[in-house]
């Protein structure tokens, strides 16, 4: 039986929309930091909350009877693990930014995260990439790399880059659990998990978020607030229900590769929008990633496709430039 269907393709699919929609978060809140002194403890806080109730409005219109139709039901200790998860990756990359800067943090956390994802996925799953895989991931990290550091900015500082490899285990342990739990048919319904996850994602992120300041202060009420619901809406609520549902069905190590597209959305969002120049080291990073991308792609849609049963037992918003991650 041939993994080349309509349900893998949709599955592979819904992992490209949401890297480049966690892309445009970086735009968005470069223009919102630029319109009100809001600052990313504070954006990361109303992201959440805001994502939290568009996932709200939408559960409620579909419905819960539809919501659960055909699909296991996971604990709520589950869905606090994986929210609880989702928190540690965005918190600790915030903290890597600010000490070590936002070329380092970003390019450690996500160049780690595929990494430490492909280990994972090979001793607990039994998930092996074989040599092309392992070729295209070291070519997304080259590109990655190339990509976000060819300005030739960021200074290494090891607290920071500890910081980011915490993000990039919380990654990890995210993709990990989506996908375990797929194949074992328990992912539960995309929706629903996302809710979660931003729900206590926003209960962690309000007293940070207090302290350094909630509410905005601008002159142009209405363009922060456009430009909130935007980043609740389509960077969190619509990539994160995508994400947790491709992650699902796609190899771990696969869905963290696809996921690089991310800084390759915002660095084309910064050039064609934002007036950056396009550098060499734009150019040539973008083409290395997405021709990584590409290929594990089609070897992911060639792969057999695999039944839900027994295993075998064997992851941001910050204020600066817009090319970075914000995932």
């Amino acid at each position: 039986m041939s993994n080349h269907s309509p349900a893998a393709g949709r599955s592979l699919l819904y992992l490209v929309v949401a890297g480049a929609a966690w892309g445009t978060a970086g735009a968005a809140a470069s223009l919102l930091f630029l319109a009100s002194d809001l600052g990313p403890l504070a954006l990361s806080f109303w992201r959440c909350a805001g994502g939290l109730a568009v996932l709200l409005g939408v559960l409620a219109v579909r419905g819960r009877r539809r919501a659960d139709e055909g699909r296991a039901r996971p604990s709520k200790a589950s869905l606090i693990g994986t929210g609880l998860l989702f928190t540690l990756f965005q918190a600790a990359y915030f903290a890597a930014v600010r000490e070590t800067g936002l070329a380092v943090g970003t390019v450690v956390t996500l160049g780690a995260g595929p990494v430490l994802i492909a280990l994972g996925a090979r001793y607990w799953m039994g998930e092996r990439l074989g040599r092309g895989g392992l070729a295209a991931v070291c070519g997304a990290l080259a590109g990655l790399a190339v990509l976000v550091l060819g300005s030739g900015g960021g200074e290494v500082r090891p607290l920071g880059v500890g910081w980011a490899l915490l993000s990039a285990a919380g990654y990890a342990a995210m993709t990990l659990r989506a996908r375990l739990l797929g194949r074992r048919g328990a992912g539960g319904d995309p929706l629903i998990t996302t809710a979660w996850s931003v729900a206590v994602g926003a209960v962690t992120l309000l007293p940070l978020a207090w302290a350094e300041g909630l509410l905005p202060h601008t002159a142009e009420l209405g363009r922060v607030l456009w430009l909130l619901a935007y980043i609740a809406t389509v960077p969190t609520a619509l990539a994160y229900a995508l994400y947790f549902t491709g992650a699902a069905a796609v190899r771990a190590a696969t869905v963290s590769v696809i996921m690089l597209i991310e800084p390759v959305s915002a660095a084309a969002i910064a050039v064609l929008v934002l007036g950056e120049r396009l550098t060499a080291a734009v150019v040539l990073g973008t083409v290395l990633l997405l021709t990584a991308v590409g290929a594990l792609i089609v070897a992911e849609a060639r792969r057999p496709a695999a039944r839900p049963g027994p295993v075998a037992a064997g992851p941001a918003v910050v204020r600066e430039r817009p090319q970075s991650a914000v995932m």
